[in-house]
């Protein structure tokens, strides 16, 4: 039987994050993923220069091979209203393709790997978990999505739960596709829904596009993405067919979920936990950030990994991302009429200092929040 410290079951980027951060410490570490990598993932997409400072990417060398689109400015409107475009004249986010960037991390994190073996059983023996009856481990960690089955183990239902649903295609366009697209790199473009309860998108890494919508409310989600569909086409911005259908997933916001993210030798990280940013839906930046808090809460406890020694790291994730940390736009939003709300956004969103200041620094870009090593 395989034996080791910490088990991670998730190779994503809270997984790989969390591994390489325990593997630099010492600690004998797994990574177990149902998937071969590089694995295709749906996401739009994106990461911020806090993420480059936390996980130490050289740019220049991430570059080489794969694709590093460079944002500097951004389009938001509500769908078919006045759009507003906003020019920081600098790079604010770096657009990638899910399926390199998390190949990337992983390979890059140090630990062992066991690649495209699904989590099938798990027991507990004294102070460890047996798992697929052939690796015996003294901390499980789950990283596996939204439908984690380390969480599963914990007693969440997923399909219980409130969670944001979305639908996105990316695909490489072919040189008539680029021509009857307007949406330019630099510039990835937001349209939030007229109810704003859910916006879509339109983002071009390089010669890769990415369209996606996302929604609160799941059962209004077809109707809302085949209006977008169509009002992207009428307008000129992609004036082509989609060369296949849109996929789904889902995702959990922090302040929504009720997942417990702690219990005796088991903790969840990234949507696995349920981290996404409420505005947003944004998942990479917080579920790196939970490896990485993770990782410290898991040195700290010494080789102590009751629930109690843990709970340290309930704390953390609270004090980064819980109800205290929200800006005042989002609690004041919760506060008033959904009517009135609707009545006043499309005003909102047509001024270029609610689009910069509220919609971009603080619900996309989150300039407000120092890197967790600053």
């Amino acid at each position: 039987m395989d034996s080791c410290q910490v088990l991670i079951v998730g190779g994503g980027p809270a997984g790989s994050s969390c591994a390489k951060r325990l593997h630099e410490a010492g600690l004998d570490t797994i990574i177990l993923d149902k998937s071969a990598f590089p694995r295709d993932k749906v996401c739009g997409g994106w990461i911020t220069p806090a993420v480059i400072r936390e996980l130490e990417i050289d740019l220049t060398e991430y570059a080489s091979g794969r694709v590093l689109q460079l944002i500097t400015r951004f389009r938001t409107s509500r769908m078919g209203d006045t759009e507003v475009e906003t020019d920081y004249g600098r790079p604010v986010s770096y657009g990638i393709r899910r399926v390199e960037f998390d190949d990337y991390l992983l390979r890059r994190c140090g630990t062992r790997l066991i690649l495209g073996t699904p989590l099938t059983s798990m027991e507990r023996s004294g102070d460890s978990w047996i798992v697929n009856g052939a690796i015996r481990a003294r901390l499980l960690i789950g990283a596996g999505g939204h439908f984690c089955p380390v969480a599963r183990l914990l007693g969440t239902k997923a399909r219980d739960e409130t969670a944001v649903a979305a639908q996105e295609i990316e695909f490489e366009m072919d040189p008539e596709q680029a021509k009857s697209c307007s949406i330019r790199g630099e510039a990835p473009e937001l349209y939030f829904c007229s109810d704003m309860k859910g916006y879509g998108w339109c983002f071009r890494k390089e010669n890769f596009l990415n369209i996606g919508l996302g929604r609160l409310d799941a059962h209004s989600l077809p109707g809302h993405v085949s209006d977008f569909l169509r009002w992207l086409k009428e307008s000129g911005k992609v004036a082509f067919a989609l060369p296949a259908a849109m996929r789904g997933h889902a995702y959990l916001i922090f302040r929504e979920t009720k997942r417990p993210v702690v219990s005796d030798g088991v903790l969840l990280i990234g949507d696995a936990a349920g981290l996404a940013y409420s505005q947003s839906g944004e998942g990479i930046r917080p579920a790196i950030e939970s490896g990485l808090l993770a990782a410290d809460t898991i040195l700290a406890a010494e080789g102590e990994y009751t629930r109690s020694r843990l709970e340290r790291y309930r704390e953390m994730l609270n004090s980064r991302f819980g109800e205290s940390r929200s800006d005042w736009s989002t609690l004041i939003g919760r506060k008033l009429p959904p009517r009135f709300m609707q009545s006043i956004a499309g005003s909102l969103l047509r001024t270029h200092w609610f689009s910069r200041r509220i919609v971009l620094d603080r619900w996309f870009l989150h300039t407000h929040e120092p890197a967790l090593d600053a």
